[in-house]
């Protein structure tokens, strides 16, 4: 196995609840940073550090507490390094949105954002919620591919945002893991 490869098994996912602290040996803000200067690169900006992003994701850098006070982050860790991130809404309407999924690049093809999303169903289901929804941008086809392998279709667009695909996926009792 090389040193980028792993399995689930060499994996940990740390969950941090509403209310408590992301610790910064997580590698929070980092992981978001990278996810919002990719977006912006992406979406042809030219960004070259944080603090060019647009406040708002700034402040999830700088505070992810405070910015994501009434979720649920999910946080990937492969030995002592952050491997990803997701981020879970607070159920509404019987329903929680996914966001902000990043795996650093040299670990993409090994398993962490499968995981991530894993987790994320898992956590959906044991909080009684039916469906699980996301956004992604419509460039983005390996995270497309991803998800609608993990059983997401595409619905009606709810963001008016050209460009951005929305999908859900019913939560099913096994995803509760």
């Amino acid at each position: 196995m090389t040193s980028t490869e792993m399995t689930i098994t060499e994996m940990t996912i740390i969950v941090r609840t509403p209310g408590r602290d992301c610790p910064a040996e997580l590698g929070l803000g980092p992981l978001l940073a990278a996810y919002h200067l990719r977006t912006e690169e992406e979406k042809g900006a030219t960004v070259t550090d944080v603090d060019g992003l647009p406040a708002r994701y700034r402040a999830e850098i700088s505070d992810p507490r405070s910015a994501f006070a009434d979720d649920v982050v999910l946080v990937a860790r492969r030995g002592d390094r952050s491997a990803g991130c997701v981020v879970v809404t607070a159920p509404v309407a019987g329903r929680v949105e996914i966001k902000r999924l990043w795996t650093v690049p040299e670990l993409r093809g090994h398993g962490v954002a499968s995981a991530l999303v894993g987790a994320a169903l898992s956590h959906a289901a044991a909080v009684g919620v039916s469906t699980v929804a996301l956004s992604v941008w419509s460039w983005r086809t390996g995270a497309l591919g991803l998800y609608e392998r993990l059983g997401f279709a595409v619905v009606d667009s709810w963001d008016e945002r050209d460009d951005l695909v929305c999908m859900e996926r019913a939560v099913r009792p096994t995803d509760n893991v």
